[in-house]
């Protein structure tokens, strides 16, 4: 099975920052992978480093250790990317049709024909292996609870279909890592990492609907929702509820 590419190759891809070490420095053979997998644009991992490194930090100071684990730091940060970078992979794959007949995402790795469908599996296999290798160097609590994180973030790629909250399914998936810094130090979860997670959630619903109201005419002509178009013009009022409840539930959390 192969892309189908609707729009010319392009050496770059327009919503990706201009001048970014991927069209600068990187193989040209790695750049569709690289691209894929959205290296080209790092902000998305660190947004799923912070949680898992804001939990580790609170459980070890909950348990009166004056230093992080550097280890665990170190594993965050890999596991971030890595798995950032398969998550973006495995949405690509299912969105392809639609990516290709949004302008922001048509020049897109898979729509614009510069990756397969079957090359994208195996990307994505190759970085699901380096991930799991990675979260077997956690407890085994840790280890389960990464891995239930699997069936949000094969449902995150259809919610747009099917209901005008994907962003909150976005949040559950994207934030999971608030659970799983705590459960690396302690074994177990508590209440503090539950309501970390839950400020978390409430911060992406208001970032990724900012995000995606640049998207939203082309989501109504394709059929595909979002909070963007649910919250429409009142998308600020909804920001101011969102942001400080975000930042009131982190106080709350320690």
């Amino acid at each position: 099975m192969t892309a189908t590419p609707t729009h010319a190759p392009t050496d770059r891809v327009p919503d990706a920052p201009p001048g970014n070490w991927v069209d600068r420095v990187a193989p040209q053979a790695w750049k569709p992978y690289l691209r894929l997998a959205r290296f080209d644009r790092p902000i998305g991992a660190w947004l799923l480093l912070f949680p898992a490194w804001w939990s580790q930090a609170l459980a070890e100071v909950s348990l009166g250790r004056p230093h992080p684990n550097l280890w665990y730091l170190v594993l965050f940060f890999l596991g971030a990317f890595i798995m950032r970078g398969a998550g973006c992979t495995y949405n690509d794959i299912f969105d392809r049709d639609y990516d290709a007949r949004v302008a922001r995402t048509a020049a897109r790795p898979i729509p614009s024909g510069q990756v397969t469908v079957a090359q994208a599996f195996m990307f994505l296999g190759a970085l699901c292996i380096a991930g799991f290798v990675i979260l077997l160097q956690f407890n085994l609590f840790t280890i389960v609870l990464g891995a239930a994180s699997l069936l949000l973030i094969a449902i995150y790629p259809f919610a747009k279909r099917f209901t005008f909250w994907p962003q909150l399914v976005l949040g559950l998936t994207f934030k999971w890592g608030a659970l799983v810094g705590w459960a690396a130090v302690t074994g177990a979860l508590s209440l503090a990492a539950l309501v970390l997670y839950g400020g978390c959630v409430l911060w992406t619903i208001g970032y990724d609907t900012v995000y995606a109201h640049q998207d939203k005419e082309d989501d109504e002509l394709v059929g595909l929702k979002s909070t963007a178009l649910k919250f429409g013009a009142a998308t600020p009022r909804w920001l101011v509820l969102l942001y400080p409840g975000a930042v009131l539930i982190w106080g709350v959390a320690g």
